[in-house]
């Protein structure tokens, strides 16, 4: 039997834990709107958190505010011990958080090569010649296809491949941290299950925390180790994926069970 307790109180209890990231009251508006209301959340280090919601539910504005493209009114985020609230998106990138944004953005006649190289471009002159080469070769590893498509533009891969080569662009900055928006968004379920395990194993073997926000409830809960539920830019719902699975009551009031 899973309880309903205070999402608050729950998250309260995470933040004694050991850490990487911690979102702590956070409010932000656009204009006079507002989008988010006290978000509190927390991911420890080489975890998969799921925040999962419909639209409009605030999950996009989370990771914007997050990442450095929206400003917060009120609360603080905390990433790996160090105050991160309203530092510009640049320099987030360098603290070890990288993104994959909602609908990939690539530049369509970029090569996959140059695509991967570009996402080191946050790295400092010495430290992208060092790993570069070590770096490419564990993309190439992880998506063998992207190997075979190098000199090709990113416009003529599929929509799974160009996932692939978002995911590549990401990881090729060595982050800590990686944050998805609707990865799943497009592909189909066969590829949707290869992109999860996908993301599972670069948690648990590079040890990177994953942040990932989805419509996809079913997909994410099967990879993630902690679930938040977005309602109206508020926190509705935050408990173990285990529990979550677990309890039909849950799964009717959230999933449509």
């Amino acid at each position: 039997m899973v309880d309903f307790q205070n999402s608050k109180t729950k998250n309260t209890v995470r933040q004694s834990c050991e850490s990487l990231l911690v979102i702590e009251d956070v409010c932000t508006f656009y204009g006079d709107a507002q989008a988010l209301k006290d978000i509190c959340l927390t991911v420890k280090n080489n975890e998969i958190v799921a925040v999962l919601g419909s639209n409009g539910a605030g999950k996009t504005t989370l990771l914007k505010t997050l990442t450095g493209l929206l400003g917060i009114q009120r609360g603080k985020i905390v990433f790996n011990n160090e105050t991160i609230t309203d530092t510009p998106s640049h320099k987030i990138i360098r603290k070890g958080i990288a993104c994959v944004p909602e609908g990939r953005q690539l530049f369509g006649a970029m090569t996959v090569s140059d695509t991967l190289l570009l996402g080191t471009y946050s790295l400092d002159k010495d430290e992208r010649k060092k790993m570069q080469g070590a770096r490419l070769e564990m993309i190439f590893d992880l998506f063998p296809v992207l190997r075979d498509r190098v000199n090709q533009a990113s416009e003529t891969l599929s929509g799974g491949e160009q996932q692939m080569l978002a995911l590549g662009r990401a990881l090729m900055s060595n982050p800590k941290f990686l944050v998805l928006d609707e990865p799943s968004l497009g592909l189909s379920p066969l590829l949707v299950k290869e992109m999860m395990n996908m993301l599972k194993l670069i948690s648990r073997e590079l040890g990177i925390s994953i942040l990932l926000v989805e419509q996809n409830a079913r997909a994410a809960i099967k990879i993630a180790d902690y679930i938040y539920i977005l309602e109206r830019g508020e926190v509705t719902l935050a408990n173990t994926a285990q529990k979550v699975m677990a309890s039909e009551k849950i799964q009717s009031a959230y999933l449509g069970a």
